[in-house]
């Protein structure tokens, strides 16, 4: 009999297969989007669990496979079996009270792999985890990919780059992350927002700017006015973007890395500009185009790969531009647990690559006097500050500007905002 779309068991089943998706070395994002697409009698509700479990197990990842390979005797190679026991681990550590139903209904899950094979190993593994868990629990406080839940080689790089910061840094790795709002200013102000907000039960409070933080997060379907535009998710660091790049009406700004649409978004909200939006894959491209499309907002949006100028720059010069560079992701793991898992560490050294041939491609289409904003969401320093300093040796007309006095902006991840780096680099006419 198939698993009942309502029940725990089908939720493990489903968040196993998804997390099965990122050991294999897929995103997160990309793994959920086929499950539904897979299983779409899936109600919303149950959507929401599977999704939870997911980013929970995938946080917990480090930890948990540490417990595994102390459980089994031998690597367990069946990738759907092992993805459903790190699942179901997230599940008890979580929710302990819970545990013998979490145990049945992971051993039902079982049921739906390899014609139900792994019945039996799962209900043994998870009962022998209950058994020793105290024990398990003090060996992986002796190991630190299992106690801070983060590979080996990223801990390393943290402690050496924030050694006063670095163990508060892997904490807020393993966090839930804040639900931000933006409201579109040219529709309604974060006061009036925060009022509808709260009318509607929501408990919110502002944050300076176009930022509201929810008191708990919430589907966008509950927020007042979603569909119609009135407000779009986005983390307060990200918000410091449009902000940062000093935009007014007229000018001529490009988003050089534009999906989803946020930051673009958020620009067109503060001043009347002509921009244009890239974004080297079409699919993301389109995201771009339906976001400003909810919120009322037109821009050129085009799928191109923005070190190609010759492919899309009309040879008109623009006056801001904003290069939110592809990078580790190391600021926002949080937000998106499969990072930490899918990068290698020599990962650094290709995003370092690509972000210098973007900014070496930009700086050719702004004009002089025009801004240009380097932003990433990392924490690493061969992405940010060497990045920066390495661009400006080799571009005589590339001067920094100060950022609050400072010549950039470092934002580590904390409770109101993830992790963000901020350059703003002018070009001398």
């Amino acid at each position: 009999m198939p698993l009942a779309d309502s029940s725990l068991a089908c939720a493990l089943h489903a968040a196993a297969a998804a997390v099965a998706e990122i050991i294999a070395g897929r995103n997160l994002n990309e793994a959920l989007a086929g499950l539904w697409r897979e299983r779409p009698s899936l109600p919303p509700g149950q959507r929401g669990a599977v999704q939870d479990l997911a980013y929970t197990a995938l946080r917990r990842y480090g930890r948990d496979d540490f417990y595994l390979s102390r459980l089994m005797e031998t690597p367990l190679r069946d990738r759907p079996a092992h993805a459903l026991l790190l699942v179901a681990l997230a599940r008890l550590a979580a929710r302990p009270e819970e545990a013998h139903t979490i145990v049945d209904q992971a051993v039902e899950a079982a049921g739906e792999l390899a014609q139900g094979r792994y019945k039996a190993l799962v209900n043994g593994v998870l009962r022998n985890f209950q058994r020793r868990r105290s024990e398990l629990e003090a060996a992986a406080g002796q190991d630190e990919a299992a106690r801070w839940q983060h590979p080996r080689w990223w801990i390393d790089r943290l402690r050496h780059a924030h050694p006063g910061d670095w163990q508060a840094l892997l904490e807020a790795g393993n966090g839930r992350p804040p639900m931000t709002l933006r409201a579109n200013r040219r529709r309604v102000a974060a006061a009036d927002y925060l009022g509808q907000l709260q009318a509607a039960g929501l408990a919110a409070r502002l944050l300076g700017g176009d930022a509201i933080l929810l008191e708990r997060p919430v589907p966008v379907e509950r927020l007042p006015g979603f569909a119609d535009g009135l407000c779009s998710v986005q983390d307060a660091g990200a918000q410091r973007a449009a902000l940062l790049l000093d935009v007014h009406d007229g000018l001529r700004v490009l988003d050089a890395c534009a999906a989803p649409g946020g930051k673009a978004a958020h620009i067109l909200e503060c001043a009347a500009v002509d921009l244009t939006a890239l974004d080297a894959d079409a699919g993301r491209a389109l995201r771009v185009s339906e976001n400003l499309l909810r919120l009322g907002l037109q821009a050129h949006v085009r799928p191109a790969d923005c070190r190609e100028t010759d492919a899309w720059w009309d040879g008109r010069d623009f006056d801001r531009i904003l290069a939110d560079v592809p990078c580790t992701a190391s600021g926002v793991v949080r937000r998106h647990p499969d990072a930490k898992w899918l990068r290698r560490e020599q990962d650094i050294a290709q995003f370092a690559r690509t972000q210098g041939e973007i900014l070496d491609a930009l700086w050719r289409v702004l004009a002089p006097g025009g801004k240009l904003l380097y932003a990433t969401c990392s924490l690493f320093p061969e992405e940010n500050g060497r990045q920066v300093a390495a661009f400006a040796a080799r571009q005589e007309d590339c001067m920094r500007l100060p950022i609050a006095g400072m010549p950039e902006l470092l934002l580590l991840p904390a409770e109101e905002h993830d992790g963000f780096y901020y350059a703003l680099l002018e070009k001398q006419a």
